[in-house]
């Protein structure tokens, strides 16, 4: 049985969660209370819980190691900190995107944009199992059909499906500040203190235990050289500033030890 802490910790990203969602579900003439989604004029809004509790299950199923509730919630307290560093006038500004994939919402409104944000990172791992490559394809997906059953409006739900897509490459382009944001936080780790870092490889070590030593050490190499030959991990001036150092260094050392 989960102790008052565990308890506790899924409260609050339910809360965190309800806030996101209304944020989002919110428009300049409704209130909170009413869903711009699907449902009729009026009518009132899905309740929040059920989503929360959904997507805590998943991200609590037992094949995670890394992609669970501890790196959900690091993800959502680095955003919280680049909401502080940013400058947030630039919130939401659209980035140019190919004719078939959605455009980005143009959210002049921060609170907005951030909002979509985060319920992007609730979906970026919603779907994860360690042996199948389109987990962010399927989670997008997921995003796709939860939100505006719960009463987001369309344009805001493919913002967030393309921001969650976005994190099979963290490539946003120089005017995507959403996504400069949600990459920045989901790939924060690199930056870690050491224990905490060394802590990461392991938890990601376990997650793909059904790979052998050597394929592993080989895949992970190619992965760290990869990231290494980037000329930035981070896009946000707050990210280039305080992780970018730290990240090079972690990956550099981890890179030595395979």
């Amino acid at each position: 049985m989960p102790d008052q802490a565990a308890l506790d910790a899924l409260d609050a990203l339910r809360a965190r969660w309800t806030q996101a969602l209304e944020a989002a579900r919110a428009t300049p003439d409704t209130s909170p209370e009413t869903t711009p989604g699907n449902a009729p004029e009026n009518a009132p809004a899905p309740d929040p819980t059920p989503y929360a509790d959904n997507l805590l299950a998943r991200w609590q199923e037992p094949q995670r190691r890394y992609h669970t509730l501890t790196h959900l919630t690091a993800v959502l307290d680095h955003i919280d900190v680049l909401e502080r560093e940013l400058d947030l006038d630039q919130a939401g500004t659209p980035a140019p995107a190919p004719a078939s994939t959605p455009t980005p919402i143009p959210a002049p409104d921060p609170d907005l944009a951030l909002a979509l944000v985060r319920l992007a990172a609730w979906f970026h791992d919603a779907v994860y199992a360690p042996d199948r490559s389109e987990n962010e394809e399927r989670s997008a997906r997921l995003a796709e059909r939860a939100l505006p059953e719960a009463g987001v409006a369309p344009e805001k739900t493919a913002e967030v499906a393309r921001l969650v897509r976005l994190t099979v490459t963290h490539a946003p382009a120089p005017d995507d500040l959403n996504g400069q944001v949600l990459c920045d936080a989901d790939l924060a780790i690199l930056a870690a203190p050491p224990d905490t870092y060394a802590a990461y490889t392991a938890a990601v070590r376990e997650e793909y235990a059904f790979v052998p030593d050597d394929a592993f050490r080989q895949g992970r190499a190619a992965v760290l050289r990869q990231l290494l030959a980037l000329p930035r991990l981070f896009r946000t001036p707050y990210g280039t500033q305080r992780w970018e150092k730290a990240a090079r260094a972690n990956i550099a050392a981890e890179l030595e030890r395979l």
